[in-house]
């Protein structure tokens, strides 16, 4: 596809730094991929707009950085933890090779039983549905087996929560929405979702919880999230095939009630956990990454301090970024070819994001064909003309055909 697929009001020179993915996209994006800077063309007014709204990612990055490093690094990247990260890099390195997300990403099992109960004190109460909160324990099962006795001890982490808007009568068709890191609130997820919106327009909508966040973090978690990344490569690399694999039993889940049409959006973190989704999951009817992050490895070479310490440990195992990309390439999107045609993948970008750079979500909109992408003029967490991404949203939607009724 060309650069017509770009559907914002915001220039993007689509002319340079493409990418041509090779089979080990590892070794061959630039090892200085993180101080590329994608072209935008801006008016003034954007131009003022993103540089204020990006001084404010900045700003949360640095104090995000310092908390994370003092609180995640020593547990999950000392030097044990690093030589059984290095250990276990021919293990995830030879399942990344395969490009076959199915040797990485496994099925659940058929039946997961499902507990219900009305939520309590949701800021959106349906006057036409209901609205419950969804549990179930997870089978999940580590892919590596030397990772599982460690990750199995996360004894919250076994189960799995969503929160569920239904309208009364026949089952609709649902959105799945996947929150970011250390972002599982619902409460502030049913705005950024703009859940009442999507529920309005006729949809039954999920929100799920990712792995270590909210009720799935452990007692001695300092923060939501934590434990997602706390545990090293190896962890965050069975952390994203649990994700996916939860998402599935809520998938089994909800075909098996008759839900005509599932499709899948989610930001940040869950933006990335979509993704995967596209590569995992043919029965998806969409996916609609919001300011993905698509490399870690290459992402928190920005997000200093914590950089620096990884260019440090890098250096003193003789090695370089392309070892960290290689270890996480099992849970990254660039590994896989989508199981979605490019016209039902859509990606949303923000020019002034400095949590997760513009460059990751071009570097996803190349990968998936130059499906259709919108930038809007703001950073991670000012989406300013959200309004208009919506409109985008609504009319992709229904060019697709994805509607209430299936």
């Amino acid at each position: 596809m060309s650069h017509e697929s770009v559907v914002s009001r915001i220039g993007h020179d689509y002319t340079t730094h493409r990418h041509e993915f090779a089979e080990r996209w590892w070794d061959v994006l630039d090892p200085a991929f993180a101080e590329h800077e994608p072209p935008f063309a801006l008016g003034l007014k954007d131009r003022i707009q993103v540089g204020a709204t990006a001084a404010s990612d900045v700003v949360l990055r640095t104090l995000g950085a310092c908390l994370v490093g003092a609180l995640a690094l020593p547990l999950g990247y000392n030097p044990v933890a690093l030589a059984r990260s290095l250990r276990d890099r021919r293990f995830y390195g030879d399942l990344a090779e395969t490009r076959d997300a199915d040797r990485f990403f496994k099925p659940p099992p058929e039946g997961v039983a499902t507990l219900r109960r009305r939520a309590s004190h949701p800021l959106f109460r349906p006057d036409d549905g209901i609205c419950e909160d969804v549990r179930f324990e997870s089978p999940f099962v580590p892919v590596n087996p030397a990772e599982r006795e460690r990750y199995l001890r996360e004894r919250k982490n076994r189960f799995a929560h969503a929160r569920h808007w239904r309208h009364a009568g026949k089952p609709r068709a649902t959105v799945i929405a996947i929150h970011g890191f250390s972002a599982d609130l619902y409460h502030l997820n049913e705005w950024f979702f703009s859940i009442p919106w999507l529920y309005a327009s006729g949809y039954d909508v999920l929100l799920v919880t990712l792995p270590f966040h909210g009720k799935r973090q452990g007692g001695f978690s300092p923060f939501s999230g934590h434990g997602f990344f706390a545990g090293g490569a190896s962890r965050i690399n069975e952390a994203f095939a649990q994700a996916i694999h939860d998402v599935g039993v809520f998938l089994d889940h909800l075909f098996a009630e008759g839900v005509p049409a599932v499709g899948v959006t989610g930001v940040s973190l869950g933006g990335l956990t979509s993704a995967l989704l596209a590569a995992v999951e043919p029965r998806l009817s969409f996916v609609i990454p919001n300011v993905p992050v698509v490399s870690i490895a290459d992402l928190v070479l920005e997000w200093e301090p914590i950089g620096t310490v990884l260019r440090a440990l890098l250096a003193a195992s003789r090695t370089d970024i392309r070892t960290a990309r290689h270890l996480l390439a099992p849970s990254c999107p660039l590994t896989y070819a989508p199981r979605l045609p490019p016209e039902r993948l859509m990606i949303i970008g923000g020019v002034g994001d400095r949590l997760a750079p513009p460059k990751h979500a071009r570097l996803l909109w190349e990968h998936w064909g130059r499906c259709r992408i919108h930038w809007f003029p703001g950073s991670h967490l000012l989406h300013l003309d959200r309004g208009e991404y919506f409109r985008q949203v609504r009319k992709f939607l229904g060019e697709i055909e994805f509607r209430p009724e299936g």
